[in-house]
């Protein structure tokens, strides 16, 4: 879920989701209406991604390809630093842990399209619910997230679920595992893009797989990640960093790598 810690920042086929809404809550009217959508940002009204049991395993464990770039190896957080300077989470037994108040970390590199690989697990010990039960997030370029979050048996808003493009897209399916078990994402970002003039001439999409369960399919985002606002596209950027958030929950990361995409021969 986006908090003010990083600043800056549905795809509903036909049986692709539940026509449910969340029980026994009332339509977000407080919020905004979502650009060409019936529902508000986090509408507790919106339908409820049905459930997907996804395979023991997908991408766990996967090695980083001879181009990627390793993020995190499972012994150091060289790679990230803090608002405050170094990375100040926890490492220990190949994963590093959220530390409360530690604040969010982001990579020291910035990379512009690209494929991102991470492990995480929320808690194994339920203490909240909705969004305050296993909280993280991953941030594309700082400011698009992908959102963490225990939702299994867990409701709350659907574009606030694990796997959403928090605040404006729910993931097309619910494919979590149970707490405290290790999940892999594997997420491609194509970047926006403005002409010379500063004009947005395409908006940037994602594709996200959850436990080898697709989520979402060159998904266009709206625009920068605001929690209960829509958001907008800022001023060009062709690179920026991921970043991890810090909710104030325990959430462990493991086997993190990226690797720059390239582009097809041009006649």
């Amino acid at each position: 879920m986006r908090t003010s810690a990083i600043t800056l920042a549905a795809l509903l086929g036909a049986g692709l989701v539940s026509t449910n809404a969340a029980p026994g809550k009332e339509e977000h009217k407080e919020t905004p209406m979502l650009p060409d959508q019936p529902w508000h940002v986090h509408d507790m009204n919106r339908p409820v991604p049905r459930v997907v049991t996804p395979g023991a395993t997908f991408s766990h464990g996967a090695p980083a390809p001879s181009d990627a770039v390793v993020l995190f190896n499972g012994t150091s957080l060289s790679k990230w630093k803090s608002a405050k300077g170094e990375a100040g989470w926890k490492v220990e037994d190949g994963y590093m842990e959220a530390v409360k108040k530690s604040g969010d970390i982001t990579t020291k590199d910035e990379f512009g399209d690209f494929q991102l690989h991470l492990e995480f697990a929320t808690p194994a010990k339920v203490e909240d619910k909705s969004q305050g039960r296993g909280n993280s997030g991953v941030f594309l370029f700082g400011k698009y997230e992908v959102q963490i979050l225990d939702s299994f048996d867990n409701p709350t808003y659907p574009d606030g679920q694990c796997g959403a493009l928090y605040g404006q897209f729910p993931p097309l399916v619910n494919a979590v595992k149970k707490p405290g078990e290790w999940q892999s994402y594997d997420i491609i970002f194509e970047a926006p893009r403005w002409d010379d003039a500063g004009k947005l001439v395409k908006r940037g999409n994602v594709t996200v797989l959850l436990n080898g369960v697709l989520l979402h399919l060159k998904k266009e985002l709206i625009g920068e990640t605001r929690h209960g606002e829509v958001g907008t596209y800022g001023k060009p950027q062709s690179r920026g960093p991921i970043a991890l958030q810090d909710h104030g929950n325990p959430i462990r990361f493991r086997n993190i790598w990226i690797r720059n995409l390239g582009e097809y021969d041009k006649p």
